[in-house]
């Protein structure tokens, strides 16, 4: 009876299977969101992707053809190809290697001026997908993202609640998102939904964008921003309008209320922060996220402005810029290093200090102010009368303010 048994592999076989493991483990690695997206931004986008590849490699393609075509039928060892030492033009060959370029930077050219604007993230979406405009009086989901060390904090305005490395929109309504940071620059980026946007401390971004499909996404930052941004990522669920508005209610019912006071603490550094929410959140939270005034009594950057469009207060507010830059590295609890200073906001409560005390550790006790001379401006409730015996020595040239 003949032995079926089937042979040994041999080593070669052996070595192929080894030597095409890597390339397995590489592509187990692939993620096509981006080549099937979710939302029609990120849809529209995957398209100007596809096209533009597409003409390039009409370019590409022939050339790389023509180069093996080439080098083949022109070797060394080929004695039948026609050999013209003295060849130098031909009217034909030009015409192909401008015209077929050039008519291709015209078509890029044109499909990414096209895209550049109908896809400004700036720009509201004016259709919820493909043949399907937006339903007029349809209100769009507010939601203010603020990139924090290192997680994500989403403030719903229209629902006042918060949520922390949690996103959540309902399927087909339009998404109006304000970005900031509150210190180093990050990335927000949901791939199944549209193109990443910058969020900077200081600033605002926005981003107009869709879900048209129920799933469970991945978002995260797209910008390496320290030592936790590996864990600097958050799910989006696209729901339907009865799962969204159950996912509100649940959040409301969990408790909790994001004031100023918890920003403070929940901006620290912190990796893998896990996903959570408040039941309620300051009205003006991501208004004094975005200009930097968080702290009781501080100046909002948009009152600075306010004031410097008026004239500014000349040369005895220079000294006031210094202390409104935004120090990053106290903000995330550097030791070293000064502590927080800040310009006073000209509209504080009666008592300044008492009300930042409460927020942070307590100053250290002020100097006498009627003996401080300098450029700078007098803070609200520390400066003192001149007594009358004082003002009575006093020399007849203007005084420095305090």
């Amino acid at each position: 009876m003949p032995n079926l048994a089937k042979p040994a592999p041999t080593r070669l076989s052996k070595l192929k299977i080894l030597a095409i493991l890597p390339f397995l483990a590489v592509l187990g690695g692939c993620n096509a969101v981006v080549l099937s997206p979710a939302g029609d931004v990120a849809s529209q986008q995957r398209d100007l992707i596809l096209i533009s590849t597409a003409l390039m490699l009409v370019i590409i393609v022939p050339v790389m053809a023509l180069t093996i075509l080439f080098a083949w039928r022109y070797r060394q060892s080929n004695t039948n190809a026609r050999y013209e030492p003295d060849w130098d033009h031909s009217t034909q060959l030009e015409l192909v290697i401008w015209a077929a370029p050039l008519l291709i930077i015209i078509c890029l050219g044109a499909l990414t001026w096209m895209g550049t604007h109908i896809l400004d993230p700036y720009r509201p979406i004016a259709r919820v997908d493909e043949g399907r405009p937006v339903a007029a009086g349809t209100e769009p989901l507010q939601v203010q993202v603020v990139a924090l060390d290192w997680k994500w904090l989403f403030i719903y305005p229209q629902y006042g609640i918060a949520t922390v490395n949690a996103l959540a929109a309902p399927v087909d309504r339009p998404i109006n998102f304000q970005i900031t940071a509150s210190s180093v620059m990050n990335s927000f980026y949901v791939p199944a939904l549209a193109g990443q946007i910058y969020a900077m401390p200081g600033m605002e971004t926005k981003l107009h964008a869709v879900i048209n499909k129920a799933g469970d996404y991945e978002g995260f930052s797209a910008n390496y921003s320290g030592a936790g941004f590996s864990g600097m990522r958050f799910r989006f669920l696209g729901l339907d309008e009865a799962g969204f508005e159950q996912w509100i209610a649940k959040a409301k019912a969990g408790g909790g209320s994001l004031d100023r006071s918890l920003y403070l603490q929940l901006e620290r550094p912190s990796e893998n922060e896990p996903a959570h929410t408040y039941a309620a959140v300051a009205p003006d939270l991501y208004h004094a996220a975005l200009n930097m005034c968080v702290e009781a009594g501080k100046m909002c950057m948009d009152e600075m402005m306010r004031i410097d469009a008026k004239g500014g207060l000349g040369m005895a507010g220079i000294n006031t810029v210094l202390p409104l830059t935004y120090d990053k590295h106290a903000r995330r609890g550097t030791v070293l290093g000064p502590g927080l200073t800040y310009v006073a906001s000209l509209c504080t409560p009666a008592d300044p200090m008492a009300s930042r005390s409460a927020l942070a550790p307590a100053p250290a006790a002020l100097p006498d102010p009627a003996g401080l001379l300098g450029a700078g401006l007098p803070r609200p409730g520390l400066t003192r009368a001149p007594s009358a015996s004082a003002a009575a020595d006093a020399p007849a040239s203007p005084t420095s303010p305090l």
